[in-house]
């Protein structure tokens, strides 16, 4: 099944008397259980793809469809809830409260998103799928970058979303630690987990199914790629 479906997808931007052309109609599909890398220079349109798949911005022109809804049109408040339910997002920084444990910092979407009274028990079994339940009572300034970044993508689990958007999810981790997070995306790929990953390093790329090069707001090409050990 579709899991993304854009058609002519364009956003543009007015920056005092200049037009800018961030998405020019772009056109991609990924399916269920793809891992998918997105990369390009700065300036490619990156960015603005991801804002634009969250669910975070609507497009000026084109159609975005999330398992097969029309979700471009949607209301603020309407793609407030698509990204709480559908989306799970994984950051560079992590974006974890530093006043919460691991694991309120991963019951958080559940919370916000009022998903019924097992709330506990849901975020427990999602740090224990990245491997951490042992560090739930921790707050993030007692975690490793790595164990960070765990959390990270426990949050983004938790809601058994359709899609995870991971933004270049290795750029604060050394290589080590980045080759043992990317293993772990892999692994929930193979899972049946739709990943899209933006990416500038090839290596992390690598581990993708797919990797789409952008350019100019425009994608150049879709190439399929074997999946990293």
């Amino acid at each position: 099944m579709s899991v993304i479906r854009t058609e002519n997808l364009t956003r543009t931007y007015i920056v005092g008397s200049s037009t800018v052309n961030a998405l020019r109609g772009v056109d991609i599909e990924v399916v269920t259980g793809e891992f998918v890398a997105l990369m390009g220079p700065s300036g490619s349109g990156k960015s603005t793809m991801m804002h634009l798949l969250g669910c975070l911005d609507t497009p000026t022109a084109g159609r975005y469809f999330l398992e097969k809804r029309d979700v471009s049109t949607l209301s603020k408040d309407e793609r407030a809830r698509v990204r709480n339910n559908r989306i799970g997002f994984i950051f560079q920084t992590f974006n974890l409260l530093p006043r919460l444990s691991a694991l309120e910092n991963v019951e958080l979407p559940l919370l916000y998103g009022r998903h019924g009274a097992d709330v506990n028990q849901r975020a427990s079994e999602a740090l224990k799928r990245v491997g951490l339940m042992q560090r739930a009572q921790h707050r993030p300034n007692e975690l490793s970058g790595g164990e960070r970044q765990r959390v990270a993508i426990a949050r983004a689990l938790v809601t058994n979303p359709a899609l995870i958007l991971a933004d270049e999810p290795t750029g604060n981790l050394d290589s080590k630690t980045g080759a043992d997070i990317m293993a772990l995306l892999v692994e929930l790929c193979a899972e049946g987990r739709t990943i899209l990953m933006v990416t500038h390093d090839a290596n992390v790329a690598a581990h993708a199914g797919r990797i789409l090069l952008m350019q100019d707001g425009e994608i150049v090409n879709g190439e399929h790629v074997d999946v990293a050990a």
